[in-house]
């Protein structure tokens, strides 16, 4: 008998849609990239955005990126597992 969890694997769906290029995300979605060391593209809600959480996710990236985004969209550099997660607990 296994679990499942409705929420994260909704989520992992919802962000991981391929979409090649910025002309490719829909209206009310943008683009980040996630990672560390390799970046994986997710497409997000822009509601995200609203979140205490994200944007605590935000000033990090702030942190350690400025405002100068190398690979073309937000970049946040935390593990793709920790994304997942915490973007798991959020209404779109």
């Amino acid at each position: 008998m296994g679990f499942r969890f409705p929420r994260v694997s909704h989520a992992k769906k919802l962000i991981q849609r391929s979409f090649s290029s910025s002309k490719d995300v829909p209206k009310g979605y943008l683009a980040v990239y996630i990672g560390e060391n390799r970046m994986k593209r997710f497409v997000i809600p822009v509601a995200y955005l609203n979140q205490p959480s994200f944007q605590e996710l935000l000033s990090q990236a702030e942190e350690e990126f400025g405002f100068d985004h190398p690979m073309g969209a937000l970049t946040i550099p935390c593990t793709e597992d920790a994304f997942i997660h915490l973007i798991s607990g959020f209404n779109a």
